[in-house]
């Protein structure tokens, strides 16, 4: 087999870009693609279906910092690629789409399952190529240097069958190179708002998704520390100063139950510094929530803001540790702020808010999973009420502890999500919290945790209802509907395809479940936590 095929340029590209897993489902259109990944280096990995796959390949993004690669043949597994890389443009995750397209002549007159892959991605990428057999490296090239931008995203590359088999010249070397990161600009704004650092009594940090993005989550705490400024969180930023600090505030953006504690926070400041803050995670109570005419606010972000959700008084488009890193240069040290205490009772109140003092319930289950599972445990969540108190009450000590789609909020991310952290990265422990409808939308993927013997742990809140729904509706007075469905034993499916399961109604049994899913190095666990169909009631 010729290992100079424009597909095995494609696949040696993305191997330098530091890609070593690809997810997907092969079909007879990614054949070539599939050999050349695995020629090249790339691990293909088996998914149940091409969105779980898109998870996955994010999954193993958080663990190794390179570019996710999800594979999906012509037609309907395009189709189904179509959620997760809208995911990926509202979570700033860099994904590679590979789709295998017949060649451009056979669709003249063959229609059977084409489309134009392309227009269907155009909205939710940044790019979309159709590769060619002489700009094969240069498209591979771009692709990896777009996905990986300031703030990633999802790239999409349409591979003709006879392209991917056709032979080609490599060229000696790649053309993409990485910037250097960039500073902000010395000048009178910059000399403004180091001024307004040095006479600020109660600043406030803001910190998003740039943060671990950028790798800048050193220099945000040791300019929290230096300055004596806390730190609200996005969900995504979470752990970018360890939540057990004194100065980390908790995560926000989708709770109103948390709103009222930090949100009085932040319009008491005197400073309010944005890190890298994306409001594509926040709910709509954070949209204007300072007054930049009012109030000195200064914002370091990897783009320019187009969004309006809020407007500060003095920005910079830089990478956010060194826009910090330059904030902080000639301003000393002053780490003792907010003299009245507010902050640290905000702190205090945040963690009171959602604990469960004991009572039975979905933050009870979360507080026993984090005091067994150890301190570097990768958690993943899906999308529903449980995710927000449990991005709430689980305390994360590192960048990209706990992974979720908190910009598209898609269900059924929190298995594949799981799966791809535990592949690329087995060492840590992965716990996945998810609903039971969460689940059931992605039931296909416990056989691949089969399939690759992985000991990941998966809790599921029990309450054969979609909770979130079933409260909004009745926030409106609306009855009920289409929320409610029959419950499933979790247990006795997971028991069926090749795992462990426990159900569990009382702390005994799950701190039980959860210590012999500890002990397990073969195979996954599934733990159904039965909770009332109300238990978010007040919680969130």
């Amino acid at each position: 087999m010729p290992r100079n095929r424009a597909a095995d340029l494609l696949a040696r590209r993305l191997h330098e870009a530091g890609c070593r897993l690809a997810f997907g489902m092969p079909g007879g259109e990614v054949l070539t693609i599939v050999d050349a990944l695995e020629a090249a280096g790339i691990r293909f990995v088996l998914a149940r279906h091409e969105n779980a796959a898109g998870f996955m390949a994010e999954g193993a993004w958080h663990m190794t910092g390179a570019p996710g690669i999800l594979v999906a043949t012509v037609g309907p597994g395009a189709a189904n690629a179509v959620n997760v890389a809208a995911n990926a443009d509202q979570d700033r995750v860099p994904l590679i789409v590979l789709t295998g397209c017949v060649d451009a002549d056979e669709a003249l007159t063959y229609t059977h399952q084409v489309f134009d892959h392309r227009a269907v991605f155009q909205p939710v990428t940044r790019a979309t190529f159709t590769l060619t057999a002489a700009g094969a490296g240069l498209i591979a090239d771009k692709a990896v240097a777009i996905a990986t931008a300031d703030r990633p995203g999802p790239v999409h590359i349409d591979v003709p069958i006879s392209v991917a088999d056709t032979v080609v010249a490599e060229p000696l070397v790649s053309r993409h190179r990485p910037a250097a990161p960039a500073a902000p600009a010395e000048g009178e704004a910059l000399e403004t708002a180091r001024r307004w650092l040095a006479d600020a009594r109660r600043p406030v940090m803001i910190a998003g998704l740039d943060v671990p993005n950028q790798g800048a989550d050193a220099d945000l705490r040791a300019f929290a520390e230096a300055h004596g400024v806390p730190v609200i969180t996005t969900y995504k930023a979470k752990g970018v100063i360890p939540e057990d600090h004194p100065l980390a505030l908790g995560g926000a953006g989708l709770s109103p139950l948390a709103d009222t504690i930090l949100l009085p926070l932040v319009r008491a400041a005197d400073l309010v510094l944005l890190v890298g803050y994306d409001p594509i995670e926040m709910r709509v109570g954070w949209r204007d929530p300072w007054d930049p005419d009012r109030q000195r606010v200064v914002e370091f972000a990897a783009a320019a803001n187009r969004h309006y959700m809020h407007h500060a008084t003095i920005g910079f488009v830089c990478d956010v540790g060194e826009g910090l890193k330059a904030l902080g240069r000639g301003v000393a040290a002053d780490p003792v702020k907010w003299a009245d205490g507010q902050a640290t009772q905000a702190r205090r109140r945040h963690h009171e808010a959602f604990a469960s003092n004991g009572a039975w319930g979905p933050a009870a289950i979360v507080e026993t999973v984090r005091r067994i599972f150890p301190r570097d445990t990768v958690a993943t969540v899906d999308s529903g009420a449980h995710r927000i108190l449990m991005s709430q009450l689980w305390e994360t000590y590192a960048p990209r502890g706990v992974l979720q789609s908190s910009g598209l909020c898609t269900m059924g991310c929190a298995l594949p999500l799981a799966i791809g952290a535990q592949i690329a990265d087995p060492a840590r422990p992965v716990v996945a919290f998810t609903g039971d409808a969460g689940l059931l939308m992605v039931l296909g993927e416990l056989s691949t945790l089969a399939d690759l013997a992985l000991p990941v742990t998966v809790v599921v809140f029990v309450d054969a209802c979609l909770s979130l729904i079933e409260m909004k509706q009745r926030s409106r007075q609306l009855p009920a509907a289409g929320v409610d469905f029959v419950g499933h034993d979790f247990a006795a499916i997971a028991r069926a395809m090749g795992g462990a399961g426990e159900t569990v109604r009382d702390m005994a049994g799950l701190e039980a479940a959860l210590l012999a899913a500890r002990a397990r190095t073969d195979r996954f666990t599934v733990i159904g936590a039965v909770i009332d169909r109300q238990a978010y009631d007040g919680r969130i």
